[in-house]
């Protein structure tokens, strides 16, 4: 059995003081200090620093210089070992609006590495982004290859796919929301969309749950025409948001987080392969990617996906919006936990569920990271 000691221990509703945490591949017990005998155990002393349940990123393209679409378990392994180091345990691989190809050997892949396991984060499976998406709000995915929403072209990876994300005005009498809300392990999402109010009213009754990087690729709120934002805002659905400071401006976080309330709210990277790498020219979908020290974006200035880390998207709410240390870890761990119905084994540092465990410092450096008990990074 491992321990954690002189930590301050994250809760999903307090900070615990002189406890000690116990694992081995799950979370054993979270115990009074005195109680603790060194001598049993192998144990690490964290020095007064935070120790929280492992980040959950369900929407990261790449990392590393690698990318999801690379197709190959090295690239896949690469991202997970880079988002460790940044407090990432778990993530979702997620796919671009390309070839039908392309996509499916992205998906056979994310189905090799999740069955062979990788050397940092866990692999939970994949975020579909597109191609059953809006052109107009396409960002930075390929018109070319953009689809009519099709049970068929995902039938034979109903088994990997966690998140779709689609915009419902493409999907002809809903069929395939419908169709998809009988899987119970995948999770509907909005995005890249120029759907009407009603419309996406409509779509979230009949099974979207969920909304992908909010206010981003998507119908903006009008008085008049509420848009997607307008429907996101006015019902029970979860929403992701890429807190880098550029993709979304600060008082629109703060909007966002008054509205839905912070458990509905998911904080996600949207990485694509320049994060936590030098800035320059990238690829992303097969278009070149401009990179500099705070944005990545297209020739035409589109942002392409982000260079942020999960690490610095909690740091950023904290104290760019003043949320407490307890609210911004949340929207990291449990709620994308919940987004993807992982909440029972991920998410928390409650007993009985996996030991993905992180260690940071008061500017959300990570210093140790731990995924089903294992140390796979130390500072």
């Amino acid at each position: 059995m491992n321990a954690i000691i002189n930590g301050k221990i994250i809760t999903e509703n307090e900070i615990l003081y002189d406890k000690v945490l116990l694992f081995d591949k799950k979370i054993v017990d979270i115990v009074d200090k005195k109680e603790f005998n060194k001598n049993s155990v192998k144990f690490v002393d964290v020095m007064g620093n935070y120790v929280s349940a492992g980040f959950i990123d369900i929407h990261i393209h790449g990392s590393g210089g690698c990318d999801t679409m690379d197709g190959d378990y090295e690239a896949l392994d690469v991202i997970s070992k880079t988002i460790a180091k940044r407090g990432v345990t778990s993530f979702l691989a997620t796919t671009m609006t390309m070839e039908k190809e392309k996509i499916y050997s992205a998906l056979d892949n994310i189905r090799i590495s999740i069955n062979n396991g990788l050397s940092g984060a866990n692999l939970i499976g994949a975020h579909l982004e597109g191609p059953f998406i809006n052109n107009k709000y396409k960002g930075a995915q390929n018109e070319k290859y953009i689809l009519e929403p099709s049970f068929e072209f995902i039938k034979d990876y109903v088994d990997v796919i966690k998140i779709i994300t689609m915009a419902p005005e493409c999907d002809k009498d809903f069929r395939f929301v419908e169709k998809l809300s009988e899987i119970k392990n995948i999770t509907l999402s909005m995005g890249h969309t120029n759907t009407s109010y009603d419309i996406a009213i409509e779509a979230i009754n009949k099974g979207i749950t969920h909304a992908t990087h909010t206010f981003n690729a998507m119908s903006p709120f009008n008085h008049r025409e509420p848009g997607a934002v307008g429907a996101i805002f006015n019902s029970d659905i979860t929403c992701e948001v890429i807190a880098d400071l550029v993709h979304v401006h600060p008082a629109s976080i703060d909007v966002l987080l008054k509205i839905k309330g912070k458990d509905k709210v998911v904080l996600i990277t949207d990485s694509m392969r320049a994060g936590c790498m030098k800035k320059g020219e990238y690829e992303l979908g097969g278009q070149k990617v401009i990179v500099d020290d705070v944005s990545a974006r297209l020739e035409d200035g589109t942002l392409a996906g982000s260079i942020l880390t999960l690490n610095k998207a909690v740091y950023n709410v904290i104290n760019s919006l003043g949320l407490n240390l307890i609210d911004a870890v949340k929207m990291a761990t449990i709620n994308p936990a919940k987004v993807i119905k992982i909440d029972d084994k991920k998410g928390s540092l409650n007993k009985g569920k996996d030991a993905d465990i992180i260690v940071f410092n008061d500017n959300i450096e990570v210093l140790y990271t731990f995924v089903n008990g294992k140390e796979v990074y130390r500072a």
